[in-house]
């Protein structure tokens, strides 16, 4: 059953599912070990900051290396120029996160890193390969050092 519902001329609201649908679910914090043994093999993340232009969450693909997340961004963008102070031993603390859902099982996890974001010279990027998520000339490696590690897991009842 579809219920329409008005909200002014040309705008309706489509529910086709009831706000109870599903399984219960009960949520379970993470140690920070844990978190990270979760985000170990690599992947898919999101790094969120505040950029130039207000708030700013991006994907990236990553590796962890000698117990660091690392990624590959373009230099100029905007990773390169909201990242970085320009002074040394002054750093701006970014977030990271990482998920894992299964929405058919209605379970999952979710990983949190809070951390200062390092550039890296050319020099000290890690041997571990890992592609740019947006694909093209991204050679800016950048290194987030986890200083608060926070995570749940969501299963069902």
């Amino acid at each position: 059953m579809t219920n329409n519902r008005d909200f002014g001329p040309g705008i309706s609201h489509h529910r086709d599912q009831p706000s109870s649908s599903g399984p219960a679910t009960a949520l379970r914090t993470l140690e920070p070990d844990e978190c990270l043994r979760l985000i170990a093999p690599g992947g898919i993340g999101r790094v969120a900051f505040n950029g130039s232009h207000g708030p700013t969450v991006l994907p990236v693909n990553y590796t962890m290396h000698d117990g660091a997340i690392v990624f590959r961004t373009a230099h100029g963008g905007p990773m390169d120029e909201d990242l970085s102070t320009g002074v040394e031993g002054v750093d701006i603390k970014i977030a990271f996160e990482v998920d894992l859902i299964d929405e058919a099982r209605h379970e999952g996890w979710s990983v949190l890193i809070q951390g200062p974001a390092h550039h890296l010279r050319e020099d000290k990027v890690p041997d571990a390969a890992v592609t740019p998520w947006a694909g093209g000339d991204r050679h800016l490696y950048v290194r987030i050092v986890p200083h608060e590690v926070t995570g749940r897991r969501i299963h069902s009842l």
